[in-house]
């Protein structure tokens, strides 16, 4: 059976609770001890530092993808199992979207928003079946699925644009929901 890639997209900053990077480190040392590679944006600050840094402490296989630009400003992480530099930011969200199995969303800003609705908006298209799973990490993500209700609610999206999403409260709760829709 081939392994399991998890693809998480979460800030590179720290945030304003602990709890954040506490939920990112434990979410890291999960996957590793699933035998699932972590797939991220190969950043060595925030929160995507924290989840490399316990995958890669727990023995976990790593998967990076950083644009040029970032590099120097993220401070891309290159003692990774893969480490690969992209041109351009749509680039690096493609191959880190198409070398994942499953996306989990961490707390994090707007890139991370840009990537969980880029992810979003193919899944309603039909262009993919990957499970996205929403770590609502101290009720981070409340008021997204507030937002997601409300443009159903609106008539801008059909019903099933919640269905798409899964919510884990704990990093626990979000390998039991990858493990069901992984299975």
């Amino acid at each position: 059976m081939p392994v399991k890639s998890v693809c998480v997209y979460c800030g590179s900053r720290a945030g304003a609770m602990p709890a954040y990077a506490q939920d990112a480190q434990e979410l890291g040392k999960n996957l590793a001890d699933e035998g699932w590679r972590l797939v991220y944006g190969a950043g060595d600050v925030g929160l995507m530092g924290e989840v490399a840094r316990a995958a890669q402490a727990a023995g976990g296989d790593t998967f990076g993808v950083i644009p040029q630009h970032l590099v120097d400003w993220e401070v891309g992480k290159t003692d990774l199992t893969r480490y690969i530099v992209t041109e351009t930011m749509h680039e690096r969200k493609k191959v880190m979207f198409m070398n994942a199995d499953a996306v989990v969303v961490l707390p994090g800003g707007a890139g991370s928003l840009d990537e969980l609705f880029e992810a979003l908006t193919w899944r309603q298209l039909g262009l993919h079946s990957k499970p996205i799973v929403i770590l609502n990490s101290g009720g981070y993500w409340d008021t997204l699925k507030a937002l997601i209700d409300h443009v159903i609610a609106q008539g801008f999206a059909d019903a099933s644009l919640a269905d798409f999403l899964s919510w884990a409260d704990t990093p626990d709760d979000a390998m039991r929901n990858l493990r069901v829709a992984l299975a």
